[in-house]
Protein backbone atom coordinates (compact mmCIF):
# COMPACT_ATOMS: atom_id res chain seq x y z
CA UNK A 1 0.00 0.00 0.00
CA UNK A 2 1.63 3.36 -0.93
CA UNK A 3 2.23 5.92 1.44
CA UNK A 4 0.49 8.18 -0.71
CA UNK A 5 -2.91 10.31 -0.77
CA UNK A 6 -3.53 9.91 -4.34
CA UNK A 7 -2.87 7.63 -7.13
CA UNK A 8 0.50 7.55 -8.59
CA UNK A 9 -0.42 5.98 -12.08
CA UNK A 10 -2.37 6.23 -14.81
CA UNK A 11 -3.12 3.88 -17.85
CA UNK A 12 -3.75 5.16 -20.96
CA UNK A 13 -6.15 3.01 -21.95
CA UNK A 14 -8.76 3.70 -18.84
CA UNK A 15 -8.55 6.98 -19.35
CA UNK A 16 -11.86 8.07 -20.79
CA UNK A 17 -11.65 11.06 -23.59
CA UNK A 18 -12.86 14.25 -23.45
CA UNK A 19 -14.73 15.74 -26.90
CA UNK A 20 -13.35 19.44 -26.35
CA UNK A 21 -14.98 20.30 -29.75
CA UNK A 22 -15.69 18.42 -32.94
CA UNK A 23 -12.20 16.79 -33.93
CA UNK A 24 -10.76 17.63 -30.99
CA UNK A 25 -10.53 15.22 -27.87
CA UNK A 26 -8.43 15.44 -24.60
CA UNK A 27 -7.35 12.52 -22.11
CA UNK A 28 -5.66 14.19 -18.42
CA UNK A 29 -3.19 11.41 -18.24
CA UNK A 30 -2.14 13.20 -14.73
CA UNK A 31 -2.46 16.02 -11.98
CA UNK A 32 -0.04 17.03 -9.15
CA UNK A 33 -1.16 19.78 -7.23
CA UNK A 34 1.06 21.96 -9.24
CA UNK A 35 0.92 20.42 -12.51
CA UNK A 36 -1.35 19.15 -15.04
CA UNK A 37 -0.69 16.94 -17.59
CA UNK A 38 -3.25 16.24 -20.96
CA UNK A 39 -3.18 14.36 -23.69
CA UNK A 40 -4.62 16.44 -27.00
CA UNK A 41 -5.91 14.50 -30.11
CA UNK A 42 -6.98 16.42 -32.73
CA UNK A 43 -8.29 15.76 -36.73
CA UNK A 44 -6.98 17.71 -39.56
CA UNK A 45 -8.53 21.28 -39.94
CA UNK A 46 -8.93 21.27 -36.35
CA UNK A 47 -8.68 24.62 -35.40
CA UNK A 48 -8.74 26.04 -31.43
CA UNK A 49 -9.86 29.62 -31.57
CA UNK A 50 -7.24 32.14 -29.94
CA UNK A 51 -7.56 32.27 -26.32
CA UNK A 52 -5.53 32.93 -23.31
CA UNK A 53 -5.68 31.61 -19.92
CA UNK A 54 -3.82 32.35 -16.52
CA UNK A 55 -1.87 28.79 -16.36
CA UNK A 56 1.74 28.91 -18.24
CA UNK A 57 1.58 26.06 -20.44
CA UNK A 58 4.43 24.07 -22.25
CA UNK A 59 3.99 21.24 -24.77
CA UNK A 60 5.62 19.08 -27.21
CA UNK A 61 4.35 17.61 -30.45
CA UNK A 62 4.22 14.03 -30.91
CA UNK A 63 2.44 13.40 -34.23
CA UNK A 64 1.59 15.68 -36.81
CA UNK A 65 2.14 19.15 -38.47
CA UNK A 66 0.59 21.75 -36.07
CA UNK A 67 0.22 25.86 -36.71
CA UNK A 68 0.75 27.78 -33.19
CA UNK A 69 0.05 31.23 -32.54
CA UNK A 70 1.40 32.27 -29.48
CA UNK A 71 1.58 36.44 -28.72
CA UNK A 72 0.72 37.43 -32.44
CA UNK A 73 3.48 35.41 -33.58
CA UNK A 74 3.04 32.02 -35.92
CA UNK A 75 5.17 28.95 -36.55
CA UNK A 76 4.18 25.46 -37.89
CA UNK A 77 5.79 22.70 -35.40
CA UNK A 78 5.81 18.80 -35.75
CA UNK A 79 7.23 15.72 -33.99
CA UNK A 80 9.76 16.51 -31.42
CA UNK A 81 8.68 20.55 -31.88
CA UNK A 82 8.04 22.06 -28.43
CA UNK A 83 6.55 25.08 -27.21
CA UNK A 84 6.12 27.59 -24.59
CA UNK A 85 2.79 29.41 -23.70
CA UNK A 86 3.36 32.26 -20.73
CA UNK A 87 -0.07 32.45 -18.60
CA UNK A 88 -2.02 35.29 -19.60
CA UNK A 89 -0.62 35.11 -23.34
CA UNK A 90 -3.63 35.04 -26.21
CA UNK A 91 -2.37 31.65 -28.06
CA UNK A 92 -4.55 29.26 -30.65
CA UNK A 93 -3.53 26.27 -32.87
CA UNK A 94 -4.58 25.24 -36.39
CA UNK A 95 -4.15 21.25 -36.95
CA UNK A 96 -2.79 21.27 -40.37
CA UNK A 97 -2.93 17.14 -40.26
CA UNK A 98 -3.82 14.82 -38.11
CA UNK A 99 -1.80 15.43 -34.92
CA UNK A 100 -1.47 14.51 -31.44
CA UNK A 101 0.14 17.07 -28.53
CA UNK A 102 1.26 16.66 -24.75
CA UNK A 103 0.41 19.99 -22.79
CA UNK A 104 2.07 20.53 -19.11
CA UNK A 105 -0.18 23.53 -16.98
CA UNK A 106 0.99 24.46 -14.26
CA UNK A 107 -1.11 25.56 -12.15
CA UNK A 108 -3.34 22.95 -12.77
CA UNK A 109 -6.29 23.68 -14.78
CA UNK A 110 -9.63 22.81 -12.35
CA UNK A 111 -11.55 22.18 -15.57
CA UNK A 112 -9.09 19.24 -16.87
CA UNK A 113 -9.00 17.42 -13.66
CA UNK A 114 -10.94 14.26 -14.39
Amino acid sequence: MSMLDFEPYTRWSEIEPVDMFPGLQRRTLGCGERLLLAEFSAQEGVEVPLHSHPHEQVGYVVAGQVELTIGGDSAVCGPGDSYTMPGGVEHGARFLTEGVVIDCFSPPREDYRR
